[in-house]
């Protein structure tokens, strides 16, 4: 069993403290480059944490430190160890948060500032497309990407909630909703124009597998696009869960989806099935 070395980390925005858990891959058998290691940053979902659902994001990190690239998979504000009230969450405010771990996995002496990689899921995917201009990642991937439609549901009546809602223990604030409204992610990807792939189960009922083709679209010509045959918004299937881990890190380490031999559905440059 390789090892992996693994440390708790803490940056801040503001007032506040965030909580990460940095993986690199010394210990892993591979020299560090005289640059220092590729890196890629992982943002979770809507009511997530740094670990990601059934361990996604922990899984795939020890996967990604194990074949050479350092990972930082964090929690934002208001989220999982991280300090702030989930009633003061906003996307400005974890746009933020992406922006200072960003900064925080450049400026360190292990890693490579020029090949920062970015990865969200989910609201996550939203917010990786809609700070991409500004992070300027190496590579960029989706896994399931929101669209801002996908908040509709939490407006009672169609009309936004006077105060806070009481999401199933969370207490979502009226300014997260007015302002994921307006955001504008597929307009942000068309501004980006960097290398980028998206990955989406064709059975997701949460995120349609269409706005995955959306952002694919979007992105522009050279954007991989995998729909992974079955799966939902959490990839809760192990065959699924191998099909994605594969797949993406065959996108981030150079190699063509279509290299990965997996199952499925992959279709290429703004459309393919895998």
């Amino acid at each position: 069993m390789t090892l992996l070395h693994e440390e708790p980390v803490r940056f801040r925005v503001g007032e506040e403290q965030l909580v990460g858990l940095l993986h690199l891959p010394a210990g892993a058998g591979q020299e560090r480059p005289a640059r220092g290691w590729p890196a890629l940053l992982m943002l979770h979902g809507f009511t997530g944490h740094k670990a990601g659902d059934h361990r996604l994001h922990t899984l795939f990190a020890r996967q990604m430190a194990a074949r050479g690239v350092a990972v930082l998979r964090f929690d934002f504000r208001g989220y999982g160890d991280s300090q702030g009230d989930f009633a003061a969450v906003t996307p400005a405010r974890q746009l933020e948060d992406v922006q200072a771990a960003a900064g925080w996995l450049r400026a360190h002496p292990d890693t490579d500032p020029e090949r920062l990689m970015l990865l969200g899921h989910s609201l996550g995917g939203l917010l990786a497309a809609q700070s991409a201009a500004s992070v300027n990642p190496h590579r960029l991937a989706l896994w399931a990407p929101a669209l801002p439609d996908y908040f509709l549901q939490y407006l009672p009546g169609g009309q936004l909630p006077a105060g806070t809602q009481d999401l199933s223990g969370w207490p979502l604030g009226r300014p997260f909703l007015e302002e994921v409204l307006r955001l504008n992610p597929l307009r942000a990807a068309r501004q980006w124009g960097g290398v980028a792939a998206v990955l989406h189960g064709d059975a997701d009922e949460d995120c349609p597998s269409a706005w995955g083709e959306r952002y694919a679209e979007a992105l522009g010509p050279g954007t991989e696009l995998a729909l992974i045959e079955d799966s939902n918004h959490t990839f809760d299937n192990l065959d699924h869960i191998q099909t994605l881990f594969t797949l993406t890190a065959h996108f981030l380490l150079g190699e063509p989806l279509g290299a990965a031999g997996t199952g499925g559905r992959r279709t290429g440059g703004a459309g393919m099935q895998a």
